[in-house]
């Protein structure tokens, strides 16, 4: 299995990400946001310079955490279509295998299902253009979006075939989610998981400590292939999380308190190991 992380929220800064990566062993990033900028904005001359540190450091990228699809339905999608071009352009030279895709922000109190044809059309394009740039799209259920729900995401992968998931625990379980279920509905079209925990009331907590049965679903995605994590902590509010989500959709963090980001980061990495190696450990005992 190998392991990676979000590491933007140990530090905004590369050197500072790549430090939190090796100190918890981890194989490297899905790169979200660095030296300050999303990673949908960095140049080209930016991604050659981080690869090389990633690389010299013997970490890769295993995924793009892009914004893409995170909009509101109603914005301006061509707009919207050419930054995913640029976006892919920046994993090609990062080395991406993987780019995260949503499914759009749709009006609050309105009926979700009515929004499907739309939906579809657009995160259709946005598969196909990842597909030709030869990087995988993987749709994360992101709350408040299209995909936050297991018939949705069932209505995603099954209208296209192009479309793999990102499974998130948590963000099924702040949306009154059973993650099980969701997880037995849809472990078929999952690529891989992030590792997110969250109690019945929606704060965010370390792996294993909430709701989102992560140590059954992590087992499973093991038994049948599973090869690639994203651990993505979440224990404190580092730089840019009031940025990554909706309005009325913050996210708590759940009663855990860290004096800084890097120890909140390393004890998300600890947390996820100590569930990972304690199911190795318990199946070996059988």
């Amino acid at each position: 299995m190998k392991i990676y992380a979000f590491a933007d929220e140990a530090d905004a800064k590369i050197d500072g990400q790549i430090a939190a990566m090796k100190r918890n062993r981890l194989n490297g990033l899905e790169i979200r946001g660095v030296d300050g900028e999303n990673i949908s904005d960095i140049t080209p001359e930016k991604a050659k310079e981080v690869r090389k540190k990633l690389e010299d450091n013997g970490l890769t990228v295993w995924s793009l955490g892009s914004p893409i699809g995170k909009i509101k339905i109603e914005d301006d999608f061509a707009a919207h279509l050419e930054k995913l071009k640029h976006t892919l352009e920046i994993g090609n030279l990062l080395g991406a295998e993987n780019i995260r895709l949503f499914s759009f922000y749709l009006p609050e109190g309105s009926d979700f299902d009515a929004y499907a044809d739309e939906v579809l059309n657009r995160v259709g394009q946005l598969a196909e253009c990842t597909v030709m740039a030869g990087i995988s799209p993987c749709h994360e259920n992101e709350k408040g979006i299209f995909g936050d729900s297991i018939e949705r995401c069932l209505t995603l992968y099954e209208s296209l075939p192009l479309l793999q998931g990102v499974f998130d625990p948590a963000n099924f379980v702040q949306c009154g989610v059973d993650a099980a279920v969701a997880w037995k509905m849809l472990k078929p079209y999952i690529k891989y998981l992030h590792i997110k925990d969250a109690l019945p009331d929606g704060a965010v907590v370390p792996a294993g400590k909430g709701a989102g049965h992560l140590a059954e679903i992590v087992k499973e995605y093991a038994a049948f292939g599973g090869q690639a994590v994203t651990i993505e902590p979440h224990l404190a509010v580092f730089d840019g999380l009031k940025e990554l989500e909706q309005s009325g959709n913050t996210s708590d963090v759940g009663g855990y308190r860290y004096p800084n980001n890097q120890t909140a980061f390393d004890a998300a990495c600890e947390a996820f190991q100590k569930l990972f190696e304690g199911e190795g450990q318990r199946e070996k005992s059988r």
